[in-house]
């Protein structure tokens, strides 16, 4: 589904990342672990089209579609947005935010807004949430999108126990279902969920 090959990126010059090589089939989950400033960050952004590398390539399958979900970012509450709205962003395709929602999209979202516990929350703004219910509306946009490559960066690193066991239910239904997962984590717990792992170090990162 998604192949990198010997990936290269720098900052001001500075190597970041170099000779990283990454394939992920179908029906497969691929932890990347390493340390902070190890450039997971920075080859997830590579993965899914956000930034180009400095050197080697990144190649889709013919009609993949890839959705990530980068590390939370302060601008998301300045969005005047209810959850449920945030969440059926994710039924949108690129170039299809003027057409109208179907009984599957509304169904899906219901379906995704439950199993993350934030069906309540459906009409509260985006900034009147905890910093861990945004993160589930977040993980609930990304995983309406129903993309063939699923990019998240350290999902659960905020969330309780709970909310972390529904996560990783999801994420094994989507693998099982056929998706490849690409996931940053810092917990053993959620990088055993892989099949595979790409470990990051000094020498390809920082």
């Amino acid at each position: 589904m998604l192949t990198a090959s010997h990936l290269g990126f720098r900052y001001a010059g500075v190597p970041v990342l170099h000779d990283v090589n990454l394939h992920a089939e179908p029906a497969s989950m691929t932890a990347v672990t390493g340390a902070n400033g190890s450039g997971k960050s920075t080859l997830l952004h590579l993965l899914a089209g956000i930034t180009a590398p400095a050197e080697g390539a990144v190649r889709r399958g013919p009609g993949v579609r890839v959705a990530l979900l980068p590390q939370r970012t302060s601008e998301i509450d300045a969005l005047p947005l209810t959850v449920a709205e945030c969440v059926r962003i994710g039924r949108f395709t690129p170039g299809g935010l003027l057409r109208r929602l179907t009984g599957q999209d509304r169904a899906t979202v219901t379906g995704l807004m439950e199993r993350l516990d934030i069906a309540h929350l459906a009409r509260r703004r985006l900034r009147e949430l905890s910093g861990g219910q945004r993160q589930r509306v977040l993980i609930a946009q990304t995983f309406a999108q129903d993309a063939g490559v699923l990019i998240l960066d350290e999902p659960t690193a905020a969330l309780d126990t709970t909310s972390r066991r529904s996560i990783h239910d999801l994420l094994t239904d989507r693998v099982r279902e056929g998706a490849a997962v690409i996931i940053a984590t810092h917990d053993d717990e959620e990088a055993a969920l892989a099949g595979g792992t790409l470990h990051l170090t000094a020498a390809e990162g920082l």
